[in-house]
């Protein structure tokens, strides 16, 4: 049977404990690390490689969300199920949209659990029934643009525009978060969302598109 290892992150030990629990006797679910925030899981999962990361939402210095996206771009090959007790649509769509692969309440059985962890390490996403639901109801609430009309086509708002000329500066996301008065993870969901308008792939594609003023000139 092919082994899974498991790093857990969710700052409270007691969870942390919980779950070590419900994966005992599992002979192919092997937890290979905790972590007790964002930060942490990020540097044990550069150190250790596990195949899931099992993720909770809410944690110190690096949130769920964040370090999910962190995760995707230093680690694609770890799977990520998120496991929380948020089950609001915002938050189940922020989580696919960052790059989970899994979203299971914490107020689910064990062994469902324990399919998840399976399905997610082998790729296949797993959402609980209630959770695919809401998934759902976000997308289908989600603003469309209108017909003939990308979402390219629509401007920047000023506080895009703000952002994006600070990043042509070459500014990191720490130093346009102290100047906007933002949180980090708020300049990385507009940063996100001006490569989706802008039709950019890479953030220095978005340097550049920032700069073509200015070498014009």
């Amino acid at each position: 049977m092919k082994k899974i290892n498991i790093l857990i992150a969710d700052d409270h030990p007691m969870m942390r404990e919980a779950l070590v629990t419900a994966l005992e006797g599992e002979f192919d679910l092997i937890v290979i690390g905790e972590a007790n925030n964002g930060a942490e899981a990020l540097a044990m999962a550069n150190k250790l490689k596990p195949d899931v990361i099992l993720m909770d939402m809410l944690m110190p210095e690096i949130g769920g969300v964040e370090a999910i996206v962190k995760l995707r771009e230093s680690q694609p090959q770890i799977k990520v199920m998120v496991v929380t007790s948020l089950e609001d649509e915002d938050k189940v769509l922020a989580a696919v949209q960052a790059g989970a692969l899994g979203y299971f309440p914490k107020t689910a059985p064990r062994e469902f659990l324990l399919e998840g962890i399976r399905k997610v390490a082998d790729g296949v996403p797993y959402l609980p029934a209630g959770i695919a639901m809401k998934l759902f109801n976000g997308i289908r609430n989600m603003k469309q643009p209108l017909p003939g009309r990308s979402t390219a086509d629509e401007p920047l708002t000023s506080r895009q525009e703000e952002l994006l000329a600070l990043i042509g500066e070459g500014r990191s996301d720490k130093d346009i978060s102290g100047i906007l008065h933002l949180s980090e993870s708020t300049v990385r969901a507009h940063l996100y969302q001006i490569r989706q308008r802008l039709g950019l792939e890479s953030r220095a594609q978005v340097v550049a598109y920032a700069n073509r003023g200015r070498r014009a000139e």
